[in-house]
């Protein structure tokens, strides 16, 4: 790691850095503190599953409110010295944080005058203690922080004007400035690393004005440290305007601190489009900006043609400043292949950036273990969880398919994911939020093939079951996704015939195959023995045994029904399976030949489906007897896991990008009878279930015998959402007209035989779902 401040030097590699997400933000007394969420505050082994990453550097916490909330003479030193000093051992260098997105202890604020000389009393602590750390950022995007707390209000203090917003700012310009020099008394080679987020504002003609004040006050941190601002100063008017005395921004001309390296923090809402048409927006985007009615969006989500991306802005900030750059924050919150294309994305627009002369210096993968509740600023905790890197959700952080990615960049191999042969969402036509609006001149674009969505010859991921519910759902959400896909009916591979399969492997030449085709009428399952376990058990063996040979990847699926419901508490993964019936006793036989002849494949049980795209699922049918008044019966005593179909997809696609194997609980968390989902579905949609019976199993009139009890829980790691928050997601989708799914619908149709086949086999009937067949 080298912050000399020479020209760029196409001889040094680009570093890939990592970055620990470590908020500490405060919300009128309540803390949010991210290492608690993320478990790393007492996982001390996450420094070795960083370093396996192959990263050189790693902006790591050492934060002034958890370190020594109290006074630095009460601070307790004992859990950084375990994780500088283990990080030093590993060879990855400590960029040390010291206030992120926080505003210090409780006693300061990031209004008050003494918090920069505490700050700094803390920096000198923290430098005396580690003379070896070189690279410090004593606070993390001051500027965007001062807006969220200074502005809008969101984060302590909750200022909602431009002085608390400029106050806020000064206030951690000047720490900065004094923690540095606190800092280098001790180390006098120590390193300033100052991050902010740079984004762009585009706008209409008649919002003009504010984008370009926005583009302006976009620099007022780093502008501030380098000494830059005074009368001649773009925003000079607007800042003394606040009342703020002169010399309080005066001051930094006399005690310049600027950065050694300038970190760019950028994500794909870090640039916004404003347009005085309100109107033309969703609600959640309107409001006003210099007393004009408008709406604030991100530009990826309104513009016709998609912005260049980070290359640009990178480039401007290198002619303001002449700084060595870095990109420290790299992330979006997206499906899996996304996460992998926005980091390819970046690391391609650093190498360009780099090309052309920008002295940049490394990518920095953010949130190296996720982050929690970003999608609300922080401010409650719901427990949304973004993947990094590695996953949480597991006992220990499950490296998911980034991770793989960051080896081979920081390896310099090529990269291997056939997904990435695809453009992420951002530059997709199904991307907007509104009627596309023509692009600005002012806007850079892509080439006009970057609107490609998959490649011609990127590898496909097989789907078999093209006439069935589960089939039918992984093509949608792969188109959705941009995922190349091939949706296969029997007669394209019929998994019981080895020769089929090999036919249509050699065809498509997939990376993944998910197979979804299987006997599912549970009763007359006990009566067709022979064929059940032929369509169930013997077929997905074939399939995995060919899937082994061509180094595919597979998934398939099972059901509770291997277990007989006798544990009285829910199912894991390590369970012993003891089916009662036929179809259970199929699965269970599928799991062990499926891995026995793939150790590589993911073998998923899962439940009780329910979604908005088939109406023979238990909850649909059960809300359309409800609205007209017609009994529906329902077992009261047998309890299972309800399975949002769009989540599990999603869920299993995820895991197979990640190349995830063995057998994994799928389902949404809850546990509910039948006639309690029956009656939690009615709850939801505000309908009467008057008509709702429930009754014993027993009396049913089920051939096949039904275990009691079975509902399933993960000890590998919970990935879906409760069955509250899905019921409500469904609910919201279930009256949707929907083309996309009624063509699929049309076209796989038209391929299949209408008797007999393939559609009896995967389609099951409406009294499968009232009988609580799985």
């Amino acid at each position: 790691m080298d912050s000399t401040k020479s020209t760029n030097s196409p001889t040094r590699p680009l570093e890939l850095w990592g970055g620990l997400e470590c908020t500490t933000n405060r919300v009128q007394d309540t803390y949010f503190h991210q290492l608690d969420r993320n478990g790393h505050a007492k996982r001390a082994d996450d420094i070795e599953r960083f370093a396996s990453l192959g990263i050189r550097a790693i902006r790591y916490p050492v934060i002034w409110e958890r370190t020594a909330p109290d006074g630095v003479d009460k601070a307790d030193w004992s859990w950084p010295d375990e994780r500088l000093n283990a990080l030093r051992a590993s060879g990855v260098t400590p960029i040390a944080g010291l206030v992120h997105h926080g505003s210090g202890p409780k006693h300061t604020s990031l209004v008050d005058p003494a918090f920069p000389e505490q700050l700094a009393e803390y920096a000198g602590a923290v430098a005396a203690r580690y003379p070896w750390l070189e690279y410090y950022t004593p606070v993390n995007e001051p500027c965007t922080t001062a807006r969220f707390a200074g502005l809008y209000g969101v984060w302590y203090p909750h200022g909602r004007d431009d002085r608390t917003f400029i106050e806020a700012l000064l206030v951690q310009c000047r720490a900065v400035v004094l923690s540095m020099r606190a800092i280098r008394a001790v180390n006098p080679n120590a390193k300033l690393v100052q991050t902010d987020d740079l984004g762009k504002t585009y706008s209409t003609p008649e919002m003009a004005k504010v984008a370009e004040f926005y583009n302006e006050r976009r620099w007022l941190a780093w502008d501030l440290l380098c000494g830059m601002v005074g009368p001649e100063h773009a925003l000079w008017n607007y800042l003394i305007k606040t009342g703020i005395p002169a010399e309080e921004f005066l001051w930094f001309r006399d005690n310049t601190c600027p950065p050694d390296i300038i970190g760019v923090n950028y994500y794909v809402t870090s640039e916004r489009w404003l347009d005085h048409r309100p109107e033309r927006y969703p609600a959640h985007h309107r409001g006003v900006a210099n007393g004009i009615p408008c709406a604030d969006i991100e530009a990826s989500r309104a513009l016709a043609t998609a912005t260049a991306g980070i290359a640009p802005l990178l480039s401007e900030v290198w002619d303001r400043y002449r700084i060595p750059l870095a990109i420290t924050e790299a992330h979006i919150d997206a499906n899996r292949e996304d996460q992998l294309r926005w980091l390819l994305e970046i690391w391609e627009a650093a190498q360009e950036s780099r090309e052309s002369g920008v002295d940049l210096r490394a990518v920095t993968v953010w949130s190296l273990l996720g982050s929690f509740d970003w999608n609300s600023l922080v401010t409650q905790n719901r427990g949304y969880y973004e993947p990094g890197p590695f996953d949480v959700r597991a006992p220990q952080p499950r490296p998911t398919a980034l991770a793989r990615m960051m080896r081979e960049l920081s390896a310099g191999t090529p990269l291997s994911h056939p997904v990435l042969r695809g453009q992420g969402w951002w530059r997709r036509p199904d991307r907007f939020l509104c009627q596309p609006v023509a692009t600005p001149d002012a806007v850079g674009s892509i080439t006009a093939d970057g609107h490609t969505l998959v490649g011609k010859d990127a590898a496909p991921i097989l789907i078999t079951g093209a006439s069935g519910t589960l089939g039918r759902a992984f093509a949608r959400i792969c188109r959705k996704r941009n995922l190349a896909y091939r949706l296969l009916s029997r007669q394209d591979m019929d998994i019981t015939d080895a020769e089929s399969v090999e036919r249509a492997l050699a065809q498509h030449r997939p990376w993944a195959v998910i197979n979804t085709a299987g006997y599912v009428r549970v009763d007359d399952a006990e009566g067709d023995v022979e064929r059940c376990l032929r369509e169930n058990a013997i077929g997905p063996a074939i399939l995995a045994a060919a899937c082994a040979r061509h180094g595919i990847h597979l998934t398939t699926f099972s059901s509770d029904l291997v277990f007989d419901g006798a544990k009285g508490q829910p199912y894991v993964e390590g369970d012993a399976t003891a089916p009662l019936n036929v179809y259970g006793r199929s699965k269970a036989d599928a799991e062990q030949r499926v891995l026995d002849r793939h150790p590589g494949a993911l073998v998923v049980r899962t439940s009780a489906f329910f979604g908005p795209w088939d109406k023979h699922n238990f909850v649909t049918l059960a809300l359309q007897a409800f609205e007209r008044g017609e009994p529906f019966r329902a077992a009261a005593d047998q309890v299972v896991s309800p399975t949002y179909v769009p989540d599990l997809v999603h869920t299993c696609l995820d895991l197979a990008i990640d190349a995830e194997s063995g057998i994994w609980h799928l389902a949404n968390a809850g546990a509910v009878s039948w006639a309690e989902l029956a009656q939690k579905a009615a709850d939801a949609a505000g309908i009467d279930a008057v008509s709702l019976q429930a009754v014993a199993g027993a009396e049913l009139g089920s051939s096949a015998p039904r275990p009691g009890s079975v509902p399933l829980r993960s000890e590998r790691g919970q990935l879906l959402p409760a069955l509250d928050n899905a019921l409500s997601r469904y609910l919201e989708l279930r009256n949707q007209h929907d083309p996309e799914m009624e063509e699929l619908i049309r076209t796989m149709e038209s391929r299949q035989p209408q008797a007999g086949g393939e559609r009896q086999m995967e389609e099951a009937a409406p009294e499968a779902f009232q009988a609580q067949g799985s």
